[in-house]
């Protein structure tokens, strides 16, 4: 009943209101221009050719734009270019002393990186658009009505137009709606597959009778369990204690205060699962060229790395857990924590300050940056072992006694099609959580009640962009 009430309470409050609408809205024109497609395109052709590759790059990308590539419309880029030119410019304040001193100077240097970041979107977007078109009109499959330098400028015209426009949505939504913009917005094109989703389960289970009932309880159950899995980590923090000296300032006495710097299990978010995903994905799309398919050799190669195959497993774990380190040793930096630490009197008890405390730190986040990639590693498997499960009847020497002892559900999974995996179900209950944080902040502000108790408070995660 709580929940409810506070649901109710939301739409009491003329300016939540306002920001749950105005969010709604531009959500809605994101879905709208979700069915305009390009210009010129035989969309039939390439549906045919899509179906025929969803376990490619292009099923995997089509999932984090909504199915706009499977459709093809004037959105079908995303919001994928804005989270590139952000963690390339991330990745750069490392390296470049202008953008980690601009890091550094506050809202002023941060709106001028946003700055930088547009300009770098549809820079990317334009390269990607100019590949897209020549790709189209050159492939084998007549995907192209009228092909010519005038498709190519109409596709880049149409895929940069759109994702500018994406981009100025999810700012939006950021500025004057509720959550984040550009989360909210894959969240969205991950979800309007969820009606679809159940049609074809209820298909599956009710007509065909190509699932048993066995079968969809064991899925619903593990997806309960996945659901509570990621909350459960999701909210997971490892809170380092810090006490700040006294200090006499005229007639005050300032500081004496304990308190903690939390240090997020999976500070990563979905972005190490996405960055190993598209890397495996990528071999997967060159198997359909013509060179590859007739060379024994890398058609050999690439096989033994595609979906569902022992060293795809090994590699895609491996991936995950450099992504983890690599993205978190960007986003947290120990030493110039501690030196902060250190300047406004603050201390680790037990820990001397300076280099002391940043090697503590250090190997605190070394711990659980580990913790988290197995995390994500597992979360991203259990529904691929569920639906496809670990062929490792094909592991050499090994092989002929695990096909014959090792339970078939392992090795080959369910044989069932679901909607959502590992990645998705992290990015939609991710957003979800940081969004209701952000509602429920906002009542909690007015005096209202929360949509759950005191004692069990929501957590928001990090932004997943």
């Amino acid at each position: 009943m709580k929940f409810f009430e506070a649901f109710a309470n939301v739409f009491r409050i003329p300016d939540l209101r306002k920001r749950v609408l105005f969010t709604l809205g531009l959500l809605a024109v994101y879905r709208l221009g979700g069915h305009i497609p390009i210009p010129g395109i035989n969309a039939q052709r390439w549906a045919d050719f899509f179906t025929h590759n969803q376990g490619s790059i292009f099923g995997f990308f089509d999932l984090m734009v909504g199915g706009n590539i499977r459709r093809l419309t004037i959105f079908a880029l995303g919001i994928m270019p804005y989270i590139t030119a952000s963690i390339i410019l991330q990745l750069l304040t490392v390296v470049v002393p202008t953008l980690e001193k601009l890091q550094k100077e506050g809202e002023l240097g941060r709106r001028k990186i946003t700055q930088w970041t547009r300009y770098l979107t549809v820079i990317l977007a334009v390269i990607q658009s100019f590949g897209i078109g020549a790709s189209l009109q050159a492939a084998q499959g007549n995907f192209v009505d009228n092909p010519g330098i005038g498709f190519i400028l109409m596709t880049i015209i149409s895929l940069t137009t759109g994702t500018a426009f994406i981009m100025w949505l999810g700012e939006q939504i950021t500025d004057r709606g509720i959550g984040n913009g550009m989360s909210l917005i894959i969240f969205a094109g991950i979800v309007v597959g969820l009606p679809n989703a159940i049609s074809n389960i209820y298909t599956n289970v009710f007509k065909t009778r190509e699932w048993s009932p066995l079968q969809l309880a064991v899925i619903l159950v593990m997806m309960v369990a996945v659901v509570a899995f990621i909350v459960l980590v999701e909210r997971g923090e490892r809170r380092i204690p810090v006490q700040y000296a006294k200090r006499v300032v005229g007639r005050r006495v300032m500081g004496g205060q304990s308190t903690h710097m939390p240090l997020k299990v999976n500070a990563g978010g979905v972005i190490p699962v996405i960055f190993a995903s598209s890397i495996l994905a990528f071999p997967q799309t060159l198997r359909q060229l013509p060179a590859v398919q007739n060379s024994k050799w890398l058609s050999g190669m690439l096989f033994s790395i595609q979906h569902g195959e022992p060293l795809y497993v090994v590699l895609f774990v491996a991936g995950i857990i450099f992504f983890c380190f690599f993205y978190v040793s960007i986003i947290f930096n120990p030493n110039e924590a501690a030196d902060n630490m250190r300047k406004y009197g603050g201390f680790i008890p037990g820990i001397r300050p300076g280099r002391y405390t940043a090697e503590y730190m250090n190997n605190i986040l070394t711990k659980i940056t580990v913790v988290g990639g197995i995390y994500l590693s597992i979360l991203c498997l259990i529904p691929d072992i569920m639906l496809t499960g670990i062929h490792l009847q094909h592991l050499p020497l090994i092989g002929n006694f695990i096909d014959n002892y090792f339970p078939r559900f392992l090795l080959d999974g369910l044989n069932v099609t679901f909607y959502f995996g590992g990645t998705s179900l992290l990015i939609v209950v991710g957003v979800a959580m940081d969004t209701i944080n952000q509602v429920e902040a906002q009542l909690i502000m007015r005096h209202y009640e929360g949509f759950t108790p005191r004692a069990g408070r929501i957590r928001g995660r990090r932004n997943t962009f």
